[in-house]
């Protein structure tokens, strides 16, 4: 099967000894999967583009209104999994095989589609290539995005060959699509014990990024006084199990992950913390819930121990229910190559943030997940078996058939 040669030659690119994935965008591992991507869309005979963003597209066909488009992205959260996002990638270059295989012809064009920026492992800001596409950010704050040496978007962008003075909304693109399918590794195990290889996207929890600075005053560690500190690590500490508290009390999740120091030397008090919110809930009243108790526990916490905070909202995201329609043909469409006694086809809500999310209140939209045994996600544990792969493929190749057999919107 295609699939597995596309895989065995985008494997390699940006993994470490153990295993873990390090594709920064605009960085090297992240340029040569995006090459990679471009040679195995040119040697398809597909045309490749750039759009002003960053973001590329393959097309099969002439491109213009009607399309249907599908993809996900390359770039990798540190030390991430193999399959988050590079799956949905090729994936669709192999069910353009698979299409062309069963000696399909499309009535519209097909774009397979990869987003820069998805993970924010670099930049911060998670689905960045779909939000400036579709005018969810500002342009001039995405050029001013830093990563953690200080290098702004806007270079990184330019180093790497793009115009970042281009970047921004992008109608024109956006307005070709009548769909957007994508198709992800699960992550979570709810088709483990089912016997369903792929299962169908209902919704995306609401869910975002907060940025919090505790200021403090750098000194001594081994003679400033403990009662004469102002030391920004202590309200950090009780904020963490302030989130952790909070989202147990709302069925929420709530995660302090990453963290710089000033001066991080092992003997100074430090002067400043900046660490991240990510917080996620099934629904928008109970993540305010959580995020409101955070920042009112940072700042009890921060005064307590002579500190000041600051808490600002780097990314927001709303909840997103798929387009019932088209979630619902996704579905039936499945459920064809499985087994009667199976079972109807999962519908999966999920906490996890994607470019389908995003371009959902511009296009109909939906996803389509394939099992990963082990649950586990943004690790190198993550993992899908060879033949749920296989089905990942037909069932995308069996959806992008159905979708592309007629000319305009199809749902």
């Amino acid at each position: 099967m295609s699939f597995d040669r596309l895989w065995a030659e985008l494997a390699p690119i940006g993994r470490s000894d153990d295993g873990g994935y390090h594709r920064y965008t605009w960085a090297g591992a992240d340029g040569d999967a995006r090459a990679w991507f471009a040679e195995s869309a040119a040697a398809r005979g597909l045309d490749v583009r750039t759009d002003r963003n960053g973001n590329l597209w393959a097309w099969w066909g002439v491109p213009g209104p009607g399309a249907v488009a599908t993809g996900s992205h390359l770039d990798s959260v540190p030390d991430g999994g193999a399959f988050d996002g590079p799956l949905g990638v090729v994936t669709a270059l192999a069910a353009v095989d698979e299409l062309r295989s069963r000696g399909f012809t499309p009535s519209r064009p097909l774009a397979v589609g990869v987003f820069v920026e998805e993970e924010g492992g670099r930049f911060g800001v998670p689905c960045l290539g779909s939000r400036l596409a579709t005018g969810e950010i500002d342009p001039a704050r995405a050029r001013a995005l830093t990563d953690a040496a200080g290098i702004t978007w806007a270079d990184a962008m330019a180093a790497a060959g793009p115009d970042p003075d281009g970047i921004g909304p992008d109608p024109d693109l956006i307005g070709m699509f009548d769909l957007f399918v994508e198709l992800h590794v699960e992550q979570g195990r709810a088709l483990a014990d089912t016997a369903h290889p792929v299962g169908v996207a209902s919704s995306i929890w609401p869910h975002g990024r907060w940025r919090m600075d505790f200021t403090g005053r750098a000194d001594h560690a081994g003679t400033t006084r403990l009662v004469d500190r102002s030391d920004p690590m202590l309200p950090l500490a009780h904020t963490i199990l302030a989130a952790r508290a909070l989202a147990q009390s709302h069925d929420a999740r709530a995660t302090v992950a990453k963290a710089h120091i000033t001066p991080n030397g092992t003997n100074a008090i430090p002067s400043l913390v900046s660490a991240w919110l990510d917080a996620r809930a099934a629904d928008q009243s109970a993540l305010a819930a959580v995020v409101e108790g955070v920042r009112e526990a940072a700042e009890r916490a921060a005064h307590d121990h002579g500190v000041t905070v600051a808490v600002a909202a780097e990314s927001t995201t709303p909840l997103v229910e798929f387009s019932h329609d088209l979630r619902d043909r996704l579905a039936a469409t499945v459920s064809d190559r499985v087994p009667e006694s199976a079972g109807p086809v999962p519908l999966l809500p999920t906490g996890a943030g994607h470019d389908a999310g995003v371009l959902s209140a511009h296009v109909p939209t939906a996803m389509m997940y394939v099992r990963n045994p082990t649950g586990v996600s943004h690790s190198p544990m993550e993992w899908a078996d060879p033949k749920d792969c296989h089905a990942g493929v037909t069932a995308l190749a069996d959806v992008l058939a159905d979708l592309l057999a007629e000319p305009g919107r199809a749902v």
